[in-house]
């Protein structure tokens, strides 16, 4: 069984702007550098015709996760986010997401849409988090969910200021 997760987030700046900074391998390296965990990194990153495509690595201290958390996941966590973004029309892009949590009977994936809302710009997401843990796996599943969720909160927050900084 999974759970879905959606997710919105605003911005006073065109999609395409806002576009520009999120697939930026600067902007990737400085959000991961401050909320990305240990062992952080960009691992890929391709641009082509078709959009742009990159790896990311999050690194989580499981003494930050919650006992249900530490007993299912014993150990440092690594977490492999790859992302695929393709420009859909004028101040659209939507993308792709696949997560991998190294060593674990979990997983996510889904979609992301960002798009011009007049003189904004939205970013809507859906994510499916499965974990296939007997007994246990819907609650470590909610849990899971609860921190991705904290994780976009920062994600947003740092690209307003990212973007901010910039105007």
């Amino acid at each position: 069984m999974s759970r879905q997760f959606d997710y919105r987030s605003t911005w006073p700046y065109p999609a395409d702007e806002v576009y520009a900074a999120m697939v930026d391998p600067d902007y990737l390296r400085a959000r991961l550098a401050r909320i990305g965990g240990p062992g952080a990194a960009l691992l890929e990153h391709h641009v082509d015709p078709d959009g742009v495509h990159y790896r990311l690595r999050h690194g989580l201290d499981p003494k930050d996760m919650p006992a249900v958390i530490r007993t299912v996941l014993p150990g440092d966590i690594t977490i492999e986010r790859d992302e695929s973004w393709k420009q859909q029309g004028p101040g659209s892009y939507a993308a792709t997401v696949a997560v991998t949590i190294h060593g674990t009977p979990a997983s996510a994936a889904g979609g992301m849409r960002l798009h011009d809302t007049g003189s904004s710009s939205e970013l809507l997401m859906r994510i499916d988090v499965t974990v296939k843990v007997p007994l246990i796996g819907s609650t470590v599943e909610g849990i899971v969910v609860n921190r991705v969720g904290e994780l976009f909160d920062m994600e947003a927050e740092f690209t307003r200021e990212w973007l901010a900084q910039r105007h």
